[in-house]
């Protein structure tokens, strides 16, 4: 699709592993002339070129920024899902935080296009989901609480601004969980626990997105122009058994109210992150997505399958172990190029 490259680019949430991992992307882009990364505390790594401001987006203090240095593009990428986190500070970053965000998006004359990162957590999880779930399809059973009812309302909010703005090209995509050698997250701490608990008498069906992949899709809908809503995620799935075996790791089957209650447990006395209820109810039930309007709207497709992605991540966290990286060569011999 034509477009106009573009010129300063905002991405929030560059503190944390994917907004830095973004801004450092797009800083290579010759066409851009500036990327500006926010957020509330300095990110750990270096941004290269691009230029940190200190600012809360749940404060006016984020329309000044967008306004003074004219920013065309905004990438949120601020979307915040650990449950380690107190649950009414998570609640205002993800939704005042995007209130105001989206509010000085509205006012400048100069933003012309919003990314959003969204969470395929906006379907929910539930044992009457559809085999496959697209763009297009309704919720069975709507999430009701944490991140997952943060994605919807944030997903609300940006109709909101459509209808308000409708010059505005608008992006919003919708991530399996993301998976790769980089990635720090609750699903992660989860498959790297001694002993992995799965939830007695169910197998889900899981998708993943590889790190890499996950990057290449934002750079593509930042610097091109495919305004809508998109499925993103690898190719394929794992059941979480197979997934579990294949890891190397042990785990007995439990019922779903004793994982919690240990989760519980693990954040409060050992560190550990805990079970959301949206992580639990997608352990149990999990979730497919169907991706090919993304595909055909880039004319392109992840690099890494779930299998692969998930291999990947397996061989760099667990590096003693040599048959993940025998698979992960096998399955990436197979893609097309």
């Amino acid at each position: 699709m034509p477009s106009t490259a573009a010129r300063v680019v905002l991405v929030t949430g560059v503190s944390r592993f994917l907004g830095a991992r973004v801004a450092n992307t797009l800083q290579a882009d010759p066409r851009i002339e500036r990327v500006i990364g926010v957020d509330t505390v300095p990110p750990a790594t270096s941004l290269g070129r691009t230029e940190f401001v200190r600012v809360d987006i749940r404060t006016p203090s984020i329309a000044k920024v967008i306004s003074s240095a004219e920013v065309d593009t905004v990438v949120h990428l601020n979307l915040v899902t650990s449950p380690s986190v107190p649950r009414a500070k998570v609640k205002e970053f993800n939704v005042i935080g995007t209130m105001q965000l989206l509010a000085a998006c509205q006012r400048s004359p100069d933003t012309r296009k919003l990314v959003v990162r969204s969470s395929a957590a906006v379907y929910g999880s539930s044992p009457m989901d559809p085999a496959v779930f697209a763009e297009d399809d309704e919720p069975v059973e709507a999430p009701t609480s944490g991140y997952a009812k943060d994605a919807v309302e944030v997903e609300g909010f940006v109709r909101g601004l459509c209808r308000r703005r409708s010059d505005l090209k608008v992006s919003v995509l919708r991530f399996a969980n993301f998976l790769g050698p980089g990635v720090d997250s609750p699903l992660t701490r989860y498959l790297r626990m001694p002993v992995v608990p799965t939830v007695l008498g169910f197998d889900p069906r899981l998708q993943f997105v590889h790190e890499d992949d996950g990057i290449e899709v934002l750079r593509r809908m930042t610097v091109e122009d495919h305004p809508g809503t998109y499925n993103v995620a690898g190719d394929g799935v794992l059941l979480l058994s197979q997934a579990l075996r294949r890891a190397g790791r042990s785990y007995v089957p439990l019922p779903s109210q004793t994982i919690a209650a240990a989760g519980d447990a693990g954040r409060r006395f050992a560190g550990l992150s805990g079970f959301s209820p949206e992580l639990l109810r997608w352990l149990t039930y999990g979730r497919v997505l169907d991706t090919r309007r993304l595909e055909t709207e880039l004319s392109w497709m992840p690099k890494y399958t779930t299998e692969a992605a998930f291999a990947d991540f397996v061989s760099a966290r667990l590096p003693s172990r040599s048959a993940p990286l025998q698979l992960l060569e096998r399955l990436m011999a197979r893609r097309p190029t």
